[in-house]
């Protein structure tokens, strides 16, 4: 019955066996089911590590079931939570892989037969995405990574925003966590939420991308400062694949005016994700990029989280959080 949430058939047995007898000891469960005292303790360690069970109120030493609405629920919450991040994990494969042969399409020469634009330069791109925003018809979707955004970049993207929620337009913009942390950003975000457009946030994002009427997207083949180069795509499956990151993504996002929540272990979002990154072995330089925060910023959230988890080193951080069960294995890459 609870297979989906992990719970093999004689832990349910059991658990389902004790909702009926709270009472019932390991020896009672174990000839009430037909089963040995030793796998009976086996389903309790489960049931344990599940968290559902607890300590009795008269007799701490006793252990009673969770009420299934508290317990099964948290347990379904986890699964969802991780069903989400694995879609994640699967449309930015797509995504990626998707992006890999366009520009190796663009490569070859095949742009127009491929619907791949190639645009080099700051201001090639700048200008193009102004003809995108101008002749947008109903919905720019955008993900916007780096955490606090240039005076330049707030400044040119204002008077295009106005103009486009003053024609209908649906503006959905995804920035990182951290830009609740930038004045200059987190005003910006709200006055466009203000005038009408919809803004959340995400610890890390994937990628910089901008999908205008689900028809045309563009994404970043190169950030470098001094020769920057973006592809504009057109074509049906490219745009398949970066409108279905983007739906994920959406989903799990928090709006820009409510609380970002703790998870059960006490992990922020933020916190969470540079567990994983710490997992999987990255600088903290790295961490600081993806997650649009200073190093400095990086290394206290590091600290921290040693510091809670007792650990000595990264590695071993990582190591303890999956063991903990504060992250996936399948969370690290």
């Amino acid at each position: 019955m609870f297979e989906a949430l992990g719970i093999n058939k004689l832990t349910e047995a059991v658990y389902l066996e004790m909702l009926q007898h709270p009472e019932a000891d390991i020896v009672a469960l174990g000839e009430r089911l037909g089963l040995t005292e030793e796998q009976v303790r086996e389903a309790l360690d489960d049931l344990a590590r599940m968290s559902l069970l607890r300590a009795s109120w008269a007799d701490p030493e006793a252990l009673r079931p969770v009420d299934p609405e508290v317990g099964l629920s948290m347990l379904l919450a986890r699964e969802e939570a991780d069903l989400a991040r694995r879609q994640q994990d699967i449309e930015e494969s797509r995504a990626a892989f998707t992006l890999l042969m366009a520009e190796q399409a663009e490569l070859r020469g095949q742009t127009t037969s491929s619907g791949v634009e190639r645009l080099e330069g700051m201001e090639v791109i700048r200008h193009r995405i102004r003809e995108l925003a101008q002749g947008c018809r109903w919905e720019a979707s955008s993900f916007m990574p780096g955490g606090a955004q240039s005076a330049a970049s707030l400044e040119a993207s204002r008077a295009l925003d106005a103009d486009a929620v003053e024609r209908g337009v649906r503006l959905r913009t995804v920035y990182l966590d951290s830009v609740r942390n930038d004045p200059a950003t987190l005003d910006y975000a709200r006055w466009l939420a203000e005038l009408g457009g919809e803004v959340r946030t995400v610890p890390a994002l994937p990628l910089r991308l901008l999908i205008v009427d689900r028809d045309v997207a563009v994404v970043p083949v190169s950030a470098a400062d001094d020769a920057p180069v973006a592809l504009v795509v057109t074509t049906e499956g490219l745009l398949t694949a970066l409108v279905a990151l983007f739906q994920t993504v959406w989903k799990q996002a928090a709006p820009l005016g409510s609380a970002r929540r703790r998870d059960d272990e006490g992990l922020s979002p933020q916190e969470r994700q540079v567990l994983i990154l710490l997992g999987e072995g990255h600088t903290d330089e790295r961490i600081a990029r993806r997650l649009g925060v200073s190093v400095r910023t990086t290394r206290r959230i590091a600290a921290d989280l040693l510091t809670r988890l007792g650990a000595r080193s990264r590695f071993q951080a990582g190591a303890l959080a999956v063991t903990r069960g504060w992250i996936d294995e399948s969370d690290l890459g």
